[in-house]
């Protein structure tokens, strides 16, 4: 038997129309620890933060701040990105732009916040060596080129200190914006221009700190000052020409607790306090509403020159992204947080790009009208990114993704490459209709018509349990319903779900993975067709005796028979055999058989993850606990249901015997990015088509992508 990948995407493409509209889709994905050099220690941190691109179009060049280098890639394949190796900084380089053959990158070599200092550092891009260095004066943040490559603006942040007196501004030394002429590929250190932004801001105004700045093509500067919530305009004679307040927003429909529940109708004012800033062509100023000190609106804002507001994102950017399963409730202080904004016209259609931090995401947008911007699409990005650059004399984009997890057993950093072409959006695989609040998704079961999916949340959302209608007719599918779980009418605690399976009465049952150190029992529970609880199965003593954190993963019902998949081997069991466990409903009685599991690579494990009964079978899936290249174990198995033939608990089990009929690690490539972890429901419906889905783990510690695809199941 195979299991044949017939992923949403691939039957869009070749179903695809003749003029299909022009979409980008993400081609490769490369992680910054393999630019480190051979014999280097490559377990060290590492990032991509500010990324930027050779007048070429065929070298990306982006700032490592763990390792005080910047890193080299060669993009002349985008589908096939090659690492070049790390240039050492002698300090934390923060931006690197590129004139000529040469980049100049901003290096902080403060010794304290209290004491910043920084250099511009030149680097020859052929010999990949530094050439030059110019004092700066204090600690660099951005750097910004003028178009006709004359020269750059630094903004110099003198960051401060936000452990001292609660990080309250002000803190001295003030920042600054430099101006450096550039002639033939050499900075003129001698003709630096230090420009003073002191008492504009009326918040902080003898604290000022540039953030990010922009040069428009009469060679005026734009600087955000983020703490300060201020935007300022330098011209041409060196002068500020123009400031004016970011202001603040009025945000609806948001949510406003760190919970662990997506509650999506409070209401909030909050300062801008941009971040990023483009210049959209010579008169209108766009930003990235981060915040960083007292506010952060969660979107973004066209200004004109003059500080009108000529259009507001408000609460809409979060608002789809939230549809998407990327909304990251565990840091949600400031929602989404955009960061970056990058501005460049494809095929004579001017787009702008933004940047969520924390939902890993990038929007695009049509701006052909500023006052009434298009959202086109949202990208799937790598964990947090940090900067982006447009290439659009090769129809491709670039995102650098700055935070490294492999301490933690996670994902690295990665530059990630998007392409534009005509075609569909291979992304998002599945969304949610408006207002509907989801991620961390865990079981799935088929409903009873054609396209019907359930699932549940786990307890990443454990103030609000979740069983989700899905309807996978459509493409991309489309989550339609959510019901909480309740117990005497209200949302059940202590419970982590990551099993559904029907009931045959139009209520289902649900299997919760124990945590006894947070008091989250391992258990079974039934639910009417409302979500209300009423009916607890808790386990015999004989199985409790033996726990451990890694319960259940599944249920499925056969006839009278409940079976449970338990995640990996309790206490007394052999090594590398984990139970399936069997409730009957009538008897009330328990058994088992085991299951004999993958071995894992050194310094990881193999359990399972899945459990779905589908005519003569029992499918499962098993994995490990490795992402990215370190992915080994991902795949559905099979057991024939003739095998599945419980013992008594507490005596040899008799162990059944698998088939694995589908790996799963090329199905996790099909978007490009790094190999997802957590492959976490199966569902078979009627018709023998099987959907897969992972958990995105809420978006805590992980790009927040949800990878959803059918399979057919073929005799």
């Amino acid at each position: 038997m195979r299991l044949q990948l017939m992923t949403s995407t691939l039957a869009l493409l070749a179903a695809m129309p003749a003029h299909a509209e022009m979409v980008f889709n993400r081609v490769a994905s490369i992680a910054t620890p393999l630019n480190m050099a051979e014999g280097e220690d490559q377990a060290r941190a590492t990032s991509a933060e500010i990324i930027s691109v050779s007048e070429d179009g065929m070298t990306l060049i982006y700032t490592d701040s763990p390792l005080k280098s910047v890193g080299l890639i060669d993009l002349t394949d985008p589908t096939q990105p090659k690492p070049l190796g790390n240039i050492a900084m002698g300090g934390e380089p923060t931006t690197a732009q590129i004139i000529g053959g040469m980049a100049f990158v901003g290096v902080n070599t403060s010794e304290s916040k209290a004491n910043p200092s920084g250099k511009l550092v030149t680097v020859d891009l052929a010999s990949r060596a530094s050439v030059a260095e110019c004092d700066l004066g204090g600690q660099p943040d951005s750097v910004a080129k003028a178009k006709d490559g004359s020269f750059l603006a630094v903004a110099i942040e003198n960051e401060r200190d936000e452990e001292l007196n609660d990080g309250v501004i002000p803190q001295m030394p003030a920042g600054f914006v430099v101006k450096l002429p550039v002639k033939d590929g050499a900075v003129d250190c001698a003709g630096l221009v230090k420009i003073e932004l002191t008492g504009l801001a009326a918040i902080g105004a003898e604290d000022p700190e540039p953030e990010y700045v922009d040069i428009n093509s009469k060679g005026e500067i734009v600087v955000t000052l983020q703490e300060n919530n201020h935007i300022v305009v330098i011209g041409t004679d060196n002068a500020v020409s123009t400031h004016f307040s970011a202001g603040s927003v009025v945000l609806e429909g948001i949510d406003t607790k760190k919970d662990g529940a997506l509650r999506f109708d409070g209401k909030a004012e909050a300062l801008r306090e941009p971040d990023g800033v483009k210049w959209l062509g010579d008169d209108l100023i766009v930003v990235a509403n981060e915040g960083d000190y007292e506010g952060g609106s969660r979107g973004w804002t066209i200004f004109d020159v003059a500080g009108t507001v000529v259009y507001e994102s408000g609460a809409s950017f979060e608002q789809a992204i939230v549809a998407l399963g990327h909304y990251p409730d565990a840091r949600n202080k400031k929602g989404i947080e955009p960061e970056s904004i990058e501005i460049a016209e494809f095929d004579g259609k001017p787009l702008v790009f933004v940047s969520s931090e924390r939902a890993s995401v990038i929007g695009v947008y049509d701006v052909t009208d500023p006052a009434a911007p298009v959202l086109l699409q949202i990208l799937p990005s790598g964990v947090s990114p940090e900067g982006m650059v447009a290439i659009p004399a090769r129809n491709l984009l670039v995102s650098a993704n700055e935070v490294d997890l492999r301490e933690d057993g996670l994902a690295p950093a990665h530059v990630m490459v998007y392409a534009r072409s005509e075609g569909v959006a291979a992304y998002p695989m599945i969304e949610a209709d408006q207002g509907i609040g989801w991620g961390a998704m865990s079981g799935l079961v088929a409903g009873t018509e054609p396209g019907q999916l359930f699932a549940v949340s786990d307890s990443v959302y454990g103030a609000t349990p979740m069983i989700y209608t899905i309807d996978a007719g459509q493409t991309p599918a489309k989550i339609t319903k959510a019901m909480l779980v309740t117990r005497d009418g209200v949302a059940a605690q202590k419970l982590d779900l990551e099993g559904i399976a029907l009931d045959g009465q139009g209520g289902f049952w649900l299997a919760s993975e124990g945590r006894s150190d947070r008091l989250i029992p391992h258990a079974i529970y039934h639910v009417d067709a409302e979500g209300a609880i009423d009916q607890e199965i808790a386990l015999p003593e004989d199985l409790l005796r033996n726990e451990v954190r890694f319960g259940f993963e599944g249920i499925t019902v056969v006839g009278d028979t409940l079976w449970l998949a338990v995640q990996r081997e309790w206490k007394d069991d052999p090594v590398g055999m984990v139970k399936l466990l069997a409730y009957n409903t009538k008897e009330e009685t328990w058994g088992a058989v085991h299951y004999p599991l993958d071995a894992p690579a050194e310094g990881s494990w193999v359990g399972l993850s899945e459990i779905v009964a589908a005519g003569d079978w029992v499918y499962l899936i098993e994995r490990d606990n490795q992402v990215a290249g370190k992915a080994a174990v991902k795949k559905i198995t099979r057991v024939a249901l003739s095998q599945m033939v419980p013992a008594e608990l507490g005596g040899a089990l008799p162990v059944v015997t698998k088939e694995t009929v589908r790996d799963l690690l090329p199905d996790l490539d099909v978007l490009k990015g790094y190999r997802a972890e957590k492959i976490e429901g199966l569902a078979v419906d009627g018709a023998g088509k099987a959907w897969v889905v992972t958990d995105n783990d809420g978006v805590a510690d992980n790009s927040g992508e949800t990878l959803f695809w059918s399979v057919d199941i073929q005799p």
